[in-house]
């Protein structure tokens, strides 16, 4: 983050009346020419003032890791991290955190969004191996609306291009898909075509790194307060 940023940040202040809760923090940032309508001028602060704004920056990248570990191990859900001001409050981090990893995420009551970004093994997604992701019978996600399994490409963070044009299955593609002989769905995650009879259950993967974002729209009850999880991604063997 540049301090420029601290400009940017200046001018949108103006449409963003100062909450009660965070006057004195306001008035602080004030001194360093961060408010509304402010100019800040980094090259005007004094030495050990401009250390400790690069410090702050820093140090909430830092935290920021910490919350990304915690999000990708499923200790912290997206429910944690989206909300109202009235539900998050001042959490700085989380507040961070959704900005970062998913910018105008919704609230859980709205939709939750479970994040795969390594496997059960807790190593990190790599289109050299092969995963499965299944769905236990009477287990796929709990919604009154739909859900969705995206793929995404990193460092890009973009889809991905594939023989079968597909970039991620959801539930209203239900009818076409395979179902395990329980009556279970198991879902096939890798770069290379499992072969025609099973493609209907493909999801392409990259060549290498990558992660997937689970979308669940008006999530059930179980889904909200946790008694639902998403199965993990496991490595085929």
């Amino acid at each position: 983050t540049s301090p420029q940023f601290f400009n940017i940040l200046n001018f949108v202040l103006q449409f963003c009346p100062t909450d009660p809760s965070e006057t004195e923090l306001m008035e602080r940032f004030a001194k360093i020419g961060v408010g509304a309508g402010k100019t800040m001028d980094a090259s005007k602060l004094s030495p050990e003032m401009k250390a400790a704004v690069e410090q702050g920056v820093a140090d909430a990248w830092a935290d920021f890791g910490e919350l990304e570990k915690q999000f990708a191990a499923g200790k912290v859900t997206s429910g944690d991290v989206f909300g109202t001001r009235e539900y998050l409050k001042n959490n700085y981090l989380y507040r961070m955190g959704a900005a970062v990893l998913g910018i105008y995420g919704n609230s859980k009551q709205e939709a939750m969004y479970p994040f795969y970004a390594v496997d059960e093994a807790k190593q990190k997604l790599n289109g050299a191996n092969r995963y499965t992701v299944r769905f236990a019978p009477g287990q796929l996600p709990p919604v009154h609306a739909f859900w969705s399994l995206t793929m995404y490409e990193l460092p890009q963070s973009l889809l991905v291009a594939n023989p079968i044009n597909r970039y991620l299955i959801n539930s209203p593609m239900l009818p076409q898909l395979n179902r395990d002989t329980d009556g279970g769905l198991t879902l096939l995650i890798q770069n290379e075509s499992p072969g025609k009879d099973k493609e209907a259950n493909w999801l392409p993967a990259p060549k290498g790194p990558f992660v997937m974002a689970m979308r669940l729209y008006w999530p059930k009850e179980e889904t909200v307060d946790g008694k639902w999880t998403a199965p993990p991604a496991q490595q085929a063997k």
